[in-house]
């Protein structure tokens, strides 16, 4: 639906160009927009114009016109004045608010699409058709971001997303839930991840300062056929989840980048317990251990096991982290300086991290 402030608009620009005044009400005679300071339209003309076959009419020195929205009167449009050239002006006015009411209809018939594309919501035969009949390409290099805002419908947010792909009509941006927002983005021929990690980190980087609001965002992969968008969307959506498991330091999380962490995410929730229990005694499991521990073991990794690279980073002597190390060993059985214990070390701790989401999603 047109907003009035949009109807007015156009009405105001057609009276500065005309010197014609416009009176434009809905088929009950409730004014939408006019150009007249005063109203001065009869209601009962317009109730009885508008349920009459005729799609004009000269009623009370002006010129009445119908303008229908997919062949159902929409609005009943005023001329004012008698002469042939408020008749013709009037006509004028009707064909610019039918081709607004068909753009935005079509607008957002393109935005139901796209949801319904995203969401899996149509057979593979109706969604080439209907991306035909709404002009939307079907064979061209499309991926999809999703930007999770911190506050549930954040307009402001929304509002900036639009402003900055708002001129590149072959994108589409939309909404799902009310904390994601959707980015179809159309790309070139020898756009390839590099661009859109950089498409993706000036949208993080506007947000953030323009928005005030700390966002994530997250991408699939690049697609070649409209049919595979919901795949990209799915991978995104998939990616944003396991980036809040493992990568919480990432605020930007690629699908193809997810490496491990997108196979424990896959792994049924009985399997990891069990994985668990053979490599864990009940009391030892790394959501047992100390920050102390936790902050020693997580630097150590970072480090790729070296001891000396570690210990110089925690401020500590080697021999200080060589000793809880080796207190670690004999709580868990697992001497994380060998690269298989330290390989069955790390895999728990994410399984740890996905087992505790999980249970909080449930």
């Amino acid at each position: 639906m047109i907003s009035s402030q949009i109807l007015q608009n156009t009405l105001d620009e057609l009276h500065t160009i005309t010197r014609v005044d416009f009176i434009l009400t809905d088929t009950d005679g409730n004014e939408v927009a006019s150009t007249v300071s005063t109203e001065s339209t009869d209601r009962t003309a317009v109730i009885q114009f508008a349920s009459s076959p005729a799609d004009s009419q000269v009623v009370q020195n002006s010129h009445f016109f119908k303008i229908f929205d997919d062949k159902k009167t929409e609005y009943i449009l005023v001329s004012q004045g008698p002469s042939e050239d408020a008749y013709m002006l009037g006509r004028v006015a009707v064909c610019q608010i039918q081709n607004l009411i068909i753009a935005y209809r079509e607008r957002y018939d393109k935005n139901n699409y796209i949801q319904n594309l995203l969401l899996d919501n149509m057979l593979s035969i109706d969604v080439y058709n209907r991306a035909r009949k709404l002009h939307i390409e079907t064979e061209v290099r499309r991926i999809v971001y999703l930007i999770e805002t911190k506050y549930e419908k954040d307009n402001t947010a929304m509002e900036i997303v639009k402003g900055l792909f708002g001129s590149r009509t072959k994108d589409f941006i939309t909404a799902v839930d009310e904390k994601s927002i959707i980015i179809v983005q159309e790309l070139r021929e020898y756009d390839d991840y590099s661009d859109v990690e950089q498409t993706a980190r000036m949208l993080r980087d506007m947000l953030n300062t323009e928005a005030m609001s700390s966002v994530r965002i997250s991408y699939g992969t690049i697609v070649s056929e409209i049919s595979q968008v919901s795949r990209s969307y799915k991978e995104a959506k998939m990616a944003l989840d396991v980036g809040k498991i493992f990568y919480m330091e990432r605020s930007i999380v690629a699908y193809n980048t997810l490496g491990i962490g997108r196979l424990i995410y896959q792994l049924p929730v009985p399997l990891c317990q069990m994985f668990m229990k053979e490599a864990f005694t009940e009391n030892t499991t790394p959501d047992s251990f100390d920050e102390e521990t936790l902050t020693t073991i997580n630097k150590f990794f970072e480090n790729s096991l070296n001891v000396s690279e570690t210990a110089r980073q925690l401020y500590i002597h080697r021999n200080t982290l060589v000793y809880r190390l080796e207190k670690l060993q004999k709580s868990t059985g697992l001497d994380i300086r060998v690269f298989d214990d330290a390989l069955t070390f790390k895999i728990a701790m994410m399984v740890t991290n996905y087992m505790k989401f999980m249970e909080k999603n449930q």
